[in-house]
């Protein structure tokens, strides 16, 4: 039997937490039983400390406005991480969010530890070796999902992804955590 999952997703102020880009917006949904717990979705929006470029505005809709009265991520990475204990983390493209959890864990003084994280992108290169593109748009339409109309926000791709690991779960015939680990794994991020 499977374990819970969490699946997760984080918005930015752009590509690289290395070179000072930050989490503007952080979402979650528990995948328990083979069911996805919507109704008990995890959505928050960051404070960056820092204003939000035009070409991240164009792509997720969140302007400076929407984050200027929201809290610091030392305030919600906790509260995620809380919402996410006892399940394993799954992200699409995984190491682009885990990257930023890890940069963002730094404000929080050293007083988070991350999970494990596995990735949809990894388990759909895994099931579909001869396909070329494996990003989230080519996967739902692979596995004939409906597109949410706000692409590009946290909890509607959240959705999206928890939907596509569950069919391919179902596609993959995969029975454990171990399965999953070998088709979905990354490679250990260092902090």
């Amino acid at each position: 039997m499977l374990p819970a999952f969490t699946v997760f997703d984080v918005e930015t102020t752009g590509l690289d937490p290395h070179r000072g880009h930050r989490v503007i917006e952080i979402a979650g949904v528990r995948i328990e039983g083979g069911r996805i717990l919507e109704e008990q979705a995890f959505v928050e929006l960051v404070n960056p400390e820092r204003t939000i470029p035009w070409e991240a505005k164009q792509v997720n809709k969140i302007s400076d406005e929407d984050v200027a009265a929201a809290p610091t991520i030392d305030q919600v990475l906790p509260r995620f991480l809380s919402f996410a204990q006892n399940s394993i983390l799954f992200a699409h493209n995984a190491e682009f969010d885990m990257g930023f959890l890890h940069a963002e864990k730094e404000c929080c003084w050293g007083y988070v530890d991350l999970p494990e994280c596995l990735c949809t992108m990894k388990l759909s290169q895994s099931l579909f070796p001869h396909e070329f593109r494996h990003n989230l748009d080519v996967v739902s339409q692979r596995l004939q999902l409906t597109m949410p109309a706000a692409r590009h926000r946290a909890l509607p791709d959240v959705l999206l992804t928890a939907q596509a690991l569950l069919k391919m779960i179902e596609k993959g015939n995969l029975q454990s955590i171990d399965d999953l680990r070998k088709r979905a794994g990354i490679r250990k991020l260092v902090a």
